[in-house]
């Protein structure tokens, strides 16, 4: 991706979870980077357009910690840490609220971005189970794909202003007791053990 457009994408977010939607203006955009509107022009189209390319850029986040990370070999629990801690660094400051604007006024984009994310995750996450089961972390009994799925369930209620109200709580938190209470759900004893020792070593903190 071009460096002059990533900028105008990471702006364009930040400004994003600071005044909301509507409240980002592309004058605004081009006075916080110091850029022509001409400039601007030149990458973004239009105000669809720019929604549409600063999602691509959410996605491309997310690849991107399977790409800077050399999983192969490693602890099941140890991934799941590792990308659940990427996250909550890279998306610590998406909220419900945000999430419901996408919804509201670009539906058809917001659709569209769920649903590639969301498939991106669901085959991540069923790679996971299975590693998991083959290193007796996780229980032998699980239906990985019924996991997968009840997993993919809870981070579309993570972003769901009704059961969890913008005000009240962060992206942040949310992630990460529903990210421990998946673990726990899904772990053998040993499992669970490896888990509380990790999280001690790493620091974790979502």
């Amino acid at each position: 991706m071009d460096e002059n457009l990533k900028m105008i994408l990471e702006k364009t977010r930040e400004l994003t979870f600071k005044y909301g939607i509507k409240g980002v203006t592309f004058d605004k955009i081009c006075e916080d980077l110091n850029i022509k509107k001409a400039q601007f022009f030149t990458y973004i189209k239009d105000e669809k357009d720019l929604v549409e390319k600063v999602l691509d850029l959410e996605r491309e986040g997310f690849k991107e910690i399977f790409i800077n990370y050399d999983f192969e070999g490693k602890n099941a629990i140890d991934i799941l840490l590792t990308v659940s801690k990427e996250v909550g660094e890279k998306f610590r400051y998406i909220t419900p609220a945000n999430t419901f604007e996408l919804k509201k006024y670009y539906p058809e984009i917001y659709q569209k971005h769920f649903e590639e994310r969301i498939e991106f995750i669901f085959g991540k996450i069923q790679i996971n189970i299975q590693k998991g089961i083959n290193q007796r972390m996780y229980r032998e009994d699980l239906s990985i794909e019924l996991i997968a799925r009840l997993y993919i369930s809870r981070l579309i209620d993570v972003h769901n202003t009704d059961i969890f109200p913008s005000d009240k709580y962060s992206f942040e938190v949310i992630f990460e007791v529903m990210f421990e209470n998946f673990v726990r759900s899904i772990a053998k004893p040993e499992g669970i053990k490896y888990f509380e020792k990790r999280k001690k070593l790493k620091k974790y903190n979502v």
